[in-house]
Protein backbone atom coordinates (compact mmCIF):
# COMPACT_ATOMS: atom_id res chain seq x y z
CA UNK A 1 0.00 0.00 0.00
CA UNK A 2 1.29 3.43 -0.95
CA UNK A 3 1.92 6.03 1.76
CA UNK A 4 -0.86 8.28 0.39
CA UNK A 5 -3.42 5.48 0.64
CA UNK A 6 -2.22 4.47 4.10
CA UNK A 7 -2.47 8.10 5.23
CA UNK A 8 -6.14 8.10 4.25
CA UNK A 9 -6.74 4.80 6.07
CA UNK A 10 -5.13 6.16 9.24
CA UNK A 11 -7.07 9.43 9.14
CA UNK A 12 -10.32 7.51 8.64
CA UNK A 13 -9.49 5.21 11.57
CA UNK A 14 -8.83 8.22 13.79
CA UNK A 15 -11.94 10.10 12.68
CA UNK A 16 -14.05 6.97 13.17
CA UNK A 17 -13.21 6.99 16.89
CA UNK A 18 -13.58 10.79 17.21
CA UNK A 19 -9.93 11.87 17.42
CA UNK A 20 -9.34 15.52 18.26
CA UNK A 21 -7.00 17.91 16.42
CA UNK A 22 -5.66 15.52 13.78
CA UNK A 23 -2.58 16.92 12.05
CA UNK A 24 -0.79 15.38 9.06
CA UNK A 25 2.82 16.41 8.54
CA UNK A 26 4.74 15.55 5.36
CA UNK A 27 8.32 14.79 6.49
CA UNK A 28 9.58 13.16 3.27
CA UNK A 29 11.97 16.03 2.59
CA UNK A 30 13.19 16.13 6.22
CA UNK A 31 13.89 12.50 7.14
CA UNK A 32 14.32 9.09 5.57
CA UNK A 33 12.68 7.35 8.53
CA UNK A 34 9.07 7.90 7.44
CA UNK A 35 6.96 9.82 4.91
CA UNK A 36 4.23 11.23 7.15
CA UNK A 37 3.68 11.87 10.83
CA UNK A 38 0.09 11.99 11.94
CA UNK A 39 -0.72 13.47 15.33
CA UNK A 40 -4.04 13.18 17.12
CA UNK A 41 -5.33 13.91 20.59
CA UNK A 42 -7.60 11.81 22.76
CA UNK A 43 -9.87 12.97 25.55
CA UNK A 44 -8.74 10.32 28.07
CA UNK A 45 -6.19 7.52 28.36
CA UNK A 46 -8.89 5.03 27.35
CA UNK A 47 -9.75 7.17 24.32
CA UNK A 48 -6.06 7.29 23.30
CA UNK A 49 -5.88 3.50 23.50
CA UNK A 50 -9.05 3.21 21.39
CA UNK A 51 -7.61 5.57 18.79
CA UNK A 52 -4.37 3.59 18.55
CA UNK A 53 -6.28 0.29 18.42
CA UNK A 54 -8.45 1.64 15.60
CA UNK A 55 -5.37 2.65 13.60
CA UNK A 56 -3.73 -0.76 14.09
CA UNK A 57 -6.95 -2.62 13.19
CA UNK A 58 -7.73 -0.61 10.04
CA UNK A 59 -4.13 -0.77 8.84
CA UNK A 60 -4.11 -4.54 9.36
CA UNK A 61 -7.40 -4.88 7.46
CA UNK A 62 -5.66 -3.08 4.58
CA UNK A 63 -2.62 -5.36 4.64
CA UNK A 64 -0.27 -3.21 6.75
CA UNK A 65 1.02 -4.47 10.08
CA UNK A 66 2.36 -2.12 12.70
CA UNK A 67 6.14 -2.50 12.95
CA UNK A 68 6.04 -1.27 16.54
CA UNK A 69 3.65 0.16 19.12
CA UNK A 70 5.08 2.14 22.02
CA UNK A 71 3.36 3.56 25.08
CA UNK A 72 0.15 1.53 24.99
CA UNK A 73 0.53 0.69 28.70
CA UNK A 74 0.93 4.35 29.70
CA UNK A 75 -1.59 5.75 27.18
CA UNK A 76 -0.78 9.45 27.44
CA UNK A 77 1.41 9.09 24.31
CA UNK A 78 1.05 6.09 22.06
CA UNK A 79 3.25 5.79 18.98
CA UNK A 80 2.18 3.45 16.17
CA UNK A 81 4.91 2.80 13.58
CA UNK A 82 3.41 1.77 10.26
CA UNK A 83 6.64 2.26 8.31
CA UNK A 84 5.70 5.00 5.84
CA UNK A 85 3.57 6.63 8.51
CA UNK A 86 4.22 7.18 12.21
CA UNK A 87 1.12 7.95 14.26
CA UNK A 88 1.34 9.82 17.58
CA UNK A 89 -1.79 9.63 19.73
CA UNK A 90 -1.46 11.90 22.75
CA UNK A 91 -3.34 13.44 25.61
CA UNK A 92 -3.64 17.21 25.01
CA UNK A 93 -1.26 18.15 27.88
CA UNK A 94 1.40 15.73 26.60
CA UNK A 95 0.99 16.99 23.06
CA UNK A 96 1.32 20.58 24.20
CA UNK A 97 4.40 19.79 26.32
CA UNK A 98 6.34 18.00 23.55
CA UNK A 99 4.96 20.21 20.76
CA UNK A 100 5.98 17.97 17.86
CA UNK A 101 4.29 20.32 15.39
CA UNK A 102 6.79 23.03 16.39
CA UNK A 103 9.68 20.59 16.02
CA UNK A 104 8.60 19.86 12.44
CA UNK A 105 7.29 23.39 11.73
CA UNK A 106 9.26 23.71 8.48
CA UNK A 107 7.65 20.54 7.09
CA UNK A 108 4.43 21.01 5.13
CA UNK A 109 1.21 20.37 7.01
CA UNK A 110 -0.77 18.54 4.33
CA UNK A 111 -4.06 18.66 6.10
CA UNK A 112 -5.93 18.47 9.29
CA UNK A 113 -9.05 16.59 10.15
CA UNK A 114 -11.27 15.75 13.07
CA UNK A 115 -10.72 19.14 14.70
CA UNK A 116 -13.94 19.04 16.65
Amino acid sequence: MQAEQLKDVVVHALEDVKAKDVSIIDVRERTSVTDYMILASGTSNRHCRSLADSVVTEAKENGVRAANIEGANVSDWILVDLGDIVVHVMMPATREFYDLERLWRDAPDVGAAGSE
